[in-house]
C-alpha cells in the first residue's frame, strides 16, 4: 500500500475540507483509494485464510464511502479525515463482528468485534459471557490479548459518539482498548456483586490496538495484521455465536 501518499493526502484534506479543493485534487484522491482498495482485496484473502466466513467478500462490501453524512452533525465538513474498512461476513452495516482497517495521520489502528449493539443483544451477550465464564476469561484474559487490547475501560475512545453512524464516528483512540464505552452500574437485571462485572458492564465488544504511520508501507503488514486479528478472533466469535441469532 502507497500508505505515505495516502495519509499525506489525509492530512490535506483535513486542512482543506471541502468541495473545490477535493474536485481540484481529485485525481490524487483517485489514485490513493485505489491503492487502499487493493490492499483491502489482498487483506479479505488473508484473513478468509484463517477465517473461511469472509472468503466470498468483495471490496465493495467493506469500504466506506469517504463522503461524510452531515445531517446530525454539527460539522459539516463534507470529507472524512480517515479510510476504513470493515471486513465482516456479513458486510460493514451488519450487527455481525468483523475486522476493521483503519487509516488516519497518528491514528492507524486495526480492530475486530462489535459495536453499537441494541440492548436485547447485549442482554444475551451478558447472559452469555455469565454463563460460560471460564471460556470467557480463558479467551480475554489470555496474555497476548491483554497485551495487545488491555482489559475493560482501560483505554478510550474518546471522541466516539453515539448520536453518530458508525462509519461516520470520528476516531481519537488511546494505543490499545477493550471496549468503546461502559456503563457506569451495573446493567439492569443483574448481580451487583457479580465477581465479574466489568465484562457485564461493556456497550460493545470492540478491541483496537494502534499502530504507527508506517505500519501499512509495503507488504509486511498483511503478516502483522493477521496476527493481531487471529488473537482477537475468539473474542469475537464467542459474541457472534450470540449475535447470528438476530441476524
Amino acid at each position: 500500500m502507497e500508505s505515505k501518499r495516502i495519509l499525506n493526502y489525509l492530512s490535506d484534506i483535513a486542512a482543506n475540507n471541502n468541495r473545490p479543493w477535493f474536485l481540484e485534487h481529485k485525481a490524487e484522491y483517485d489514485a490513493c483509494r485505489k491503492s487502499f482498495n487493493a490492499d483491502i482485496a489482498q487483506a479479505i484473502n488473508r484473513i478468509a485464510e484463517f477465517d473461511d466466513e469472509v472468503a466470498h467478500l468483495q471490496v465493495k462490501d467493506c469500504v466506506y464511502r469517504f463522503n461524510r453524512d452531515t445531517r446530525f452533525s454539527p460539522d459539516k465538513s463534507p470529507y472524512k479525515r480517515h479510510l476504513g474498512a470493515y471486513i465482516c461476513a456479513k458486510g460493514r452495516k451488519a450487527l455481525r463482528g468483523g475486522y476493521y482497517i483503519h487509516l488516519e495521520p497518528g491514528n492507524c489502528l486495526l480492530a475486530t468485534g462489535s459495536y453499537w449493539l441494541p440492548t436485547n443483544i447485549l442482554t444475551s451477550c451478558r447472559n452469555e459471557i455469565m454463563a460460560n465464564i471460564d471460556r470467557w476469561l480463558e479467551i480475554v484474559e489470555n496474555p497476548e490479548f491483554v497485551r495487545l487490547f488491555g482489559r475493560p475501560g482501560e483505554g478510550s475512545w474518546p471522541e466516539y459518539s453515539a448520536n453518530e453512524s458508525d462509519e461516520n464516528a470520528p476516531v481519537t483512540a488511546t494505543e490499545r482498548g477493550f471496549g468503546l464505552t461502559m456503563l457506569k452500574t451495573c446493567p439492569a437485571g443483574f448481580p451487583r456483586d457479580y465477581e465479574h462485572i466489568r465484562y457485564l458492564r461493556m456497550k460493545d465488544y470492540c478491541c483496537w490496538h494502534q499502530v504507527d504511520d508506517s505500519f501499512f508501507e509495503g507488504d509486511k503488514w498483511f503478516d502483522k495484521a493477521v496476527s493481531i486479528f487471529k488473537v482477537a478472533k475468539p473474542m469475537m466469535d464467542f459474541m457472534n455465536a450470540v449475535i447470528d441469532d438476530y441476524e
